[in-house]
């Protein structure tokens, strides 16, 4: 039951951080839909964790090169999430009002997504590996 619970509390954070994104994009003031470019740094996050733990046997202790890899390509991808919307509104593409919200959007969605890997990333009989 408390999978579920879980569950259900990071699908209503995933929602609010689209939520605020869309808000950036779609408010008649804003009107620009240049910030949905950072869907794709959401997509692309987890992946670089996800291979590496595949490819990794965790019984070591000592830190593994493969995975520091994996952390170091996943911080760079979140770091540019939060840097497009910021070079979009320098650009003037987008109103900094936009950016504020998209930028609450990354902080809201990044979190959702590092509590998904805390909350099934064990190795207990209710993983993410069986999704």
């Amino acid at each position: 039951m408390a999978g579920i619970k879980a569950l259900i509390s990071l699908s209503f954070g995933g929602a609010v951080g689209l939520m605020f994104l869309m808000l950036g994009c779609a408010l008649p003031q804003y009107n620009q839909y240049w910030p949905l470019f950072v869907l794709f740094f959401y997509i692309l996050s987890p992946i670089p964790y996800c291979i590496a733990r595949r490819l990794v046997d965790d019984t070591d202790a000592t830190s593994n090169a493969c995975k520091e890899l994996a952390i170091f390509l996943t911080t760079g991808i979140v770091v540019s999430a939060f840097g497009l919307p910021i070079v979009f509104a320098r650009a003037a593409l987008i109103y900094w009002g936009a950016c504020a919200l998209v930028l609450t959007g990354n902080t809201v969605i990044f979190a959702t997504i590092l509590g998904f890997f805390l909350v099934f990333g064990s190795n207990d009989d209710f993983s993410w590996q069986q999704w």
